[in-house]
């Protein structure tokens, strides 16, 4: 059966050597590329993975110094909770999405999350504050509390939890030069943009 399948899926003799050279181009492309970006980490719960790109830098360090570092990293929030498949379903397409974004240096000045994102950090919010939310001691000092209980998204009010103030991309280089060059061991800057930064000085 094996065999027969083989026989089915092999080029004929005169192609043998066009095809294996094909294949072996494409195999080392796709590890380099998958050494270079660190794809790996983006497997794991680490929220060093995500300052593999310099863009996310601001959000690291503001999360970094939040109280949310305590008990939340990254993907507690920006991925859902409520299976394994749909986390994992939900990185690799919002991943697709960074990687064309950031290779093509198409990245807004300003980040900001998606709808899909939107509803699942909403979610996530809701999931761990469930108490906070659906609290009715606090409907007399809250307007519309029982309107508005879960329909309004939590950074309505809670502008800046847990990344302060610092959403843009210009922010990056003060960010960059109040901080040493690596954040727990895991170098910050790229090469790229450290030459340039050296440049303009």
């Amino acid at each position: 059966m094996i065999k027969k399948v083989w026989q089915f899926l092999s080029p004929p003799p005169s192609w043998r050597l066009p095809v294996i050279a094909l294949l072996t181009a494409f195999v080392s492309i796709g590890l380099y590329t998958a050494i270079i970006s660190n794809a790996v980490s983006y497997m794991t719960d680490d929220p060093k993975a995500c300052i593999n790109c310099h863009v996310m830098t601001p959000q690291y360090q503001t999360w970094k110094h939040s109280s949310h570092r305590e008990v939340a990293h990254c993907n507690d929030c920006h991925v859902p909770q409520d299976s394994e498949f749909k986390k994992y379903a939900f990185k690799a397409m919002d991943g697709l999405y960074h990687s064309y974004v950031f290779t093509t240096r198409g990245e807004p000045q300003v980040i900001k999350a998606r709808e899909a994102s939107v509803n699942v950090i909403q979610s996530n919010c809701i999931r761990c504050h469930q108490d906070q939310v659906t609290d009715a001691k606090t409907e007399f000092f809250v307007a519309e509390h029982a309107e508005a209980r879960t329909s309004r998204l939590c950074w309505d009010c809670h502008k800046e939890v847990p990344h302060g103030k610092t959403k843009s991309l210009s922010a990056t280089r003060y960010l960059l030069e109040k901080t040493v060059n690596t954040v727990d061991d895991h170098n910050i800057i790229p090469q790229w943009l450290e030459k340039q930064l050296n440049t303009e000085k």
